[in-house]
């Protein structure tokens, strides 16, 4: 059983950074591929930035240069930096775990990030 707990949302001006926490419990982080999602009002949910097990990233085009996704193996957690935040991130950001072998894709209880003009 994977508990995914996130932290860090909140609200800021644009131009403002935050960082988002995910730590997660149980078995299998070092070897699962971890991520970030979110769901704008109205939108559907969306990948914002991945990372591999062997710590590939990739993002979204419209967090390229701004965010900034991180594994901690250790201490099992997977953090997003976000900086130049604009008004269109505003959204509930979820971490995601997932282990294909383990067929496990566990998700987290989200976060709300609100962007103000």
């Amino acid at each position: 059983q994977v508990r995914l707990v996130e932290s860090g949302g909140g609200l800021v001006q644009a131009g403002g950074s935050l960082r988002l926490s995910c730590r997660a419990s149980g078995s299998f982080f070092s070897t699962s591929n971890l991520g970030w999602y979110r769901r704008a009002p109205g939108k559907e949910r969306e990948m914002v930035a991945v990372v591999t097990s062997g710590g590939v990233t990739n993002y979204a085009d419209s967090v390229k240069g701004r965010f900034a996704i991180a594994r901690e193996n250790a201490g099992g957690t997977v953090t997003l930096q976000m900086n130049s935040l604009k008004p269109e991130d505003t959204a509930v950001y979820y971490c995601n775990l997932q282990h294909t072998l383990r067929k496990i894709d566990a998700w987290g209880q989200g976060t709300q990030v609100t962007v103000s003009s």
